[in-house]
């Protein structure tokens, strides 16, 4: 979820996160996935408070 600078603090992204997360469990989704940046302690912060919990560190190589 990205909001702009002059956005942010307004809890636009922790309602579409809820709201998306809501829909998914009320259409039957058994688990819902999200992808974090371990670096964002902000969004990490907010996954948490709805009930997000870390399951696994993932890392991404590409060799050229």
């Amino acid at each position: 979820m990205y909001t702009p600078p002059e956005l942010r603090g307004r809890g636009y992204a922790g309602a579409v996160t809820a709201a998306v997360s809501q829909a998914a469990r009320d259409s039957g989704a058994q688990e819902v996935l999200l992808f974090s940046d371990l670096a964002n302690p902000t969004g990490n912060a907010l996954y948490r408070r709805l009930g997000y919990r870390p399951v696994e560190d993932y890392l991404v190589l590409t060799f050229e």
